[in-house]
């Protein structure tokens, strides 16, 4: 009877130690993955990742810019405009989802936004070029984006850069689309300049507009930024990235 009991003994504290060795090697592969692209070693190069934010057990993927402020690196890209292949005149749900290709053209998800930006504190860069291949940056200190319920509001503190601030009078404000006003003016702000954002009424930004390859003749409907090429002006290139402080 007393060598079946030390058997028992022996076998129960093997499962113990196997499990307790389970549990730690689940505490570390959990606490080293990545939460955003700053978390991604800077030696890396751009591209996609897989990350888990805090709250997203599955995770998701996304495109990391690694060589933007090259000393630091650790961009999350969430949206990206190229070469006018992707449609971005489009609804609620597909900009809550997210859109288009991470190595492409794409908007990565309001839902993803208000994960990652509810992490900590980040800031945001938008970058520009126009068909002159002239470059331009704007970058914002605290960024966060509300859930769904809040509209996905956007908040930040100071800006920096040399675009100028086309985002003014944008922070504070929710998000519309063209089947969802949320806007202050009294139509809807996403359906007369083709695009979605966080429109006051309307805007003196419009990074998600239609592509119209430079000047145009139309107001404002196209890629602009208002600060820097004016409202008859639609940029070749935007990307907008943020980035944790740790």
């Amino acid at each position: 009877m007393k060598i079946a009991e030390n058997f028992f003994l022996v076998i129960f504290g093997i499962f113990v130690t196997s499990v307790n060795a389970h549990l730690k090697d689940n505490h570390e592969y959990f606490k080293n993955r990545p939460r955003d692209c700053t978390d991604i070693d800077i030696k890396r190069k751009s591209g996609v990742y897989k990350i888990y934010p805090e709250g997203s057990a599955d995770g998701f993927n996304v495109y990391c810019d690694m060589t933007t402020e090259s000393v630091n690196g650790g961009w999350t890209v969430f949206q990206r405009r190229i070469n006018g292949k992707v449609d971005f005149y489009r609804g609620w749900k597909e900009y809550k989802e997210g859109f288009g290709s991470l190595q492409n053209e794409f908007w990565l998800g309001n839902d993803r936004l208000h994960v990652l930006t509810s992490q900590g504190k980040y800031e945001l860069i938008i970058t520009m070029e126009d068909f002159s291949n002239q470059n331009r940056y704007a970058k914002y200190d605290n960024v966060k984006v509300g859930d769904e319920e809040s509209k996905y509001v956007l908040t930040y503190d100071s800006e920096r850069g040399n675009a100028g601030n086309s985002l003014s009078r944008h922070n504070g404000k929710k998000f519309t689309t063209k089947d969802h006003d949320n806007d202050n003016s009294s139509g809807n702000c996403a359906t007369v300049y083709k695009g979605a954002w966080w429109y006051y009424s309307c805007h003196s930004a419009n990074l998600n507009g239609l592509y119209l390859s430079g000047k145009h003749s139309s107001y404002a409907d196209g890629i602009n930024w208002s600060t820097w090429r004016g409202p008859h002006y639609s940029l070749k290139t935007t990307a907008m990235m943020i980035r944790r402080l740790k």
